[in-house]
Formats: structure tokens, sequence, C-alpha cells
């Protein structure tokens, strides 16, 4: 399988060029200094490139050094966005957890993420910390992005409140991941759903604390289970992502 890297200039460059195939693209700064340095790119050699947003060229590398290397394109992938969307609000936990829960998301599918500061996370980021570790979740979103050759790079929102998570459901299907919920995620289907975005609110170590749960399911969000386990939070997430995937024929 080729190579994929990302590069948010691809677009400009294409939309620069007479003809989509045939164009001669560039990949310049670190993942051109990684393709040549680590991955052993040369020319003759085939190549994807992304935009994050949709596009993914692919063809032959017709120049390769670490400062840049240039892709003649022989393939043109455009990809729309998915309806619905899938957005996953994970909560803060302790140790790396939260971060290998947005990893296997972001490979599974999920379009966009959401830190939640629950009122059980035990992992608090405060005003220095909160953009330090947008950042971080944003770096390993995109690296698993490039994993998974995934054309769409999900966003990573800013750190939210249980009211600013209540207050989506006025626009999007809210499921709120209880272990003690009536209805398991299987009772739904793509039909109830729609083409909302559906939002999966994961809580951390000790769950969603039940006046959180109280302020969700008022707001209009709903409960759902999966199965008669309790899961980690940093697998519930990525385990209901897979879930919505066949239901909604992503899979």
């Amino acid at each position: 399988m080729a190579h994929f890297y990302l590069d948010d200039s691809l677009a400009a460059q294409l939309a620069g060029a007479e003809a989509p195939l045939g164009a001669i693209v560039r990949l310049t700064g670190p993942d051109a200094r990684h393709a040549v340095t680590v991955s052993r790119v040369r020319p003759t050699e085939r190549l994807r490139l992304g935009d994050g947003a949709g596009l993914i060229v692919e063809g032959e590398v017709v120049e390769a050094s670490p400062q840049e290397v240039a892709l003649r394109v022989e393939h043109v992938e455009r990809a729309p966005e998915p309806r619905p969307r899938i957005v996953l609000v994970q909560a803060l936990a302790k140790g790396d957890r939260d971060e290998l829960a947005i990893q296997a998301a972001t490979e599974l599918g999920v379009d966009a993420i959401v830190p939640w500061q629950a009122a059980r996370s035990i992992s608090r980021w405060d005003a220095a910390k909160a953009e330090k570790g947008r950042a971080r979740w944003a770096t390993i979103v995109r690296e698993a992005s490039k994993q998974a050759i995934r054309p769409r790079v999900p966003e990573v929102a800013p750190l939210a409140t249980t009211a600013a998570i209540a207050g989506l459901a006025a626009s999007a299907t809210v499921l709120v991941l209880d272990p003690l919920a009536e209805h398991p995620l299987t009772a739904l289907d793509a039909a109830v759903l729609g083409d909302r975005d559906v939002v999966l609110v994961v809580g951390p170590e000790g769950g969603v604390a039940p006046e959180e749960l109280a302020a969700l399911t008022a707001a209009g969000g709903r409960g759902v289970r999966l199965g008669g386990t309790v899961l980690r939070t940093s697998t519930a997430g990525p385990a209901a992502i897979a879930v919505l995937s066949g239901m909604l024929g992503r899979w």
C-alpha cells in the first residue's frame, strides 16, 4: 500500500494546475522529511497525499528530498462529508485512556471529537492546559488519520462543559453511554437516527455523574448501553462507533 501523508495546501495546488491528472503537487515540511528520512520514499515509488478535508491524490514520486517530495498525480478522489456525522464527546481520563479512546475512534471513523471536563474526571485541564491538551489530541487524531488513510481528519473541538454538551441536543441526536440504561444502542436504526449528527457521550472512569445524566436527558439526550458488561472509558466510544458504522451502512 502506498504511504499516505497530509498537506492542507493540496486543494490549492490542484486548483492552480491546468488539469488535475498529470499535475505536480508537492509535500513539504515535517511530512516530507519523514517520508524521505524515515519511510525512505524515493522517485518512482507511489504515494498518496490528502488535505484532510476529503481530497486524496495518488501518483508517482518524481522528486524526493528532505525538504520536498514532488508527486505526479494519476488518480484523484474526493470524499463527501458523511451524513449523519458521528461526534465523540470523550471525558478526560487518567493516564492515557482518553488518548487511546480518540486514537481508536479516529481509526474507526469518528467525524469530530469533543473533550469533556466531566464531574468525575480525575484528569483536569485548567485554562492554561486546555489549549495544550487540545493540540495534543489534534496531533493524535492527525497521526491516526494518516495510519487509517482517512480522507477527512476529525476536528478536535475546545474543551466543553456539560451545559455545552446538553445544548447539542437542539440540533443533534445525543446518546449517553450508560451501562444501566434501559435500551441498548442496537435498538436504534438508521431510520430513527435520520441525518442529524449523532453525538456519543462517554464518561470518565467513574462514569457519568447522576446530575450530568439528568441534565443531558432533560435536554433531549437518551441513555443507551453496550451489551451487559461495563467497558473502560478507552473502549466504550470506539465500540459504539463500530456499532453505529454498521448501522449507518458505513461498513
